[in-house]
């Protein structure tokens, strides 16, 4: 059967540190296209060497030196983690992921994608090392989210082969196009829509779906938690998005 698969969105705040190897081909899915990924992993190497502050400053959202240090390091050359780990934000504490059992990680691993700002898309356990780039930021005048969206949309319609669940926020959409039926949320709180807060939901969500081994979009409305009550489903092309209403 199928497996369901997931479009995460990732953070712009991460851990640090990390226990597994450096960067290689392998690291990723879609081995064959890593010279693409290595091609920008060279441009942010060279922005790092060039050490100057305002560059950096703009490219990693931060003002403090003292904060950008810490990135000042050769990403092809220390440790990694999963990307699922390596993530950190509102929407990866309410999916808790080390507390997770081993099959529900398991599904996290191989059935959830991320859009990284650098490294386009990857598995949850693809391995990441340190590193920062804030969203929207281009490396020697590339846009990141066009130049994946053309050198990888044509690998991802082939891998998205059962249900897919798109839990990105809309600029991530940028990155990739999903060509087939997929699902999407709303979520409103006293009638309102949820903006902010939706990355909460959305990482509740992906712990269901985790705990309950959900392998089609059907199976999770008789999962959904009691502080989630599914109002309606409204259709447009090839979007189906639930209208969930929150009872916290």
């Amino acid at each position: 059967m199928p497996k369901l698969h997931i479009l995460l969105a990732p953070s712009e705040t991460k851990s640090s540190g990390g226990d597994l190897p450096p960067l290689s081909p392998n690291s990723f899915i879609f081995e064959p296209l890593y010279p693409q990924r290595e091609a920008l992993i060279q441009k942010y190497k060279e922005m790092i060497g060039r050490k100057e502050t305002q560059e950096l400053q703009k490219k990693f959202g931060i003002k403090k030196m003292s904060e950008i240090e810490s990135y000042l390091i050769d990403i092809t050359a220390t440790p990694t983690k999963k990307a699922i780990e390596r993530y950190t934000g509102v929407a990866f504490d309410y999916l808790d992921y080390p507390s997770l059992d081993s099959d529900a990680k398991a599904y996290i691993d191989d059935q959830v994608l991320l859009f990284s700002n650098l490294f386009g898309p990857v598995r949850a356990k693809d391995h990441l090392p340190y590193y920062k780039l804030k969203q929207g930021e281009k490396l020697d005048g590339i846009a990141i989210d066009r130049y994946y969206k053309e050198h990888f949309s044509d690998a991802l319609d082939t891998v998205l082969e059962g249900d897919v669940i798109d839990l990105r926020a809309g600029v991530y959409e940028k990155f990739y196009k999903i060509s087939k039926p997929y699902t999407t949320f709303k979520f409103l709180k006293e009638g309102k829509v949820v903006s902010h807060w939706a990355k909460a939901y959305r990482g509740k969500l992906l712990r269901v779906l985790a705990e309950k081994s959900i392998t089609q979009i059907e199976d999770l409305k008789d999962a959904l938690p009691e502080t989630m009550h599914l109002d309606e489903i409204k259709k447009s092309g090839n979007k189906e998005e639930w209208i969930i209403s929150i009872r916290d």
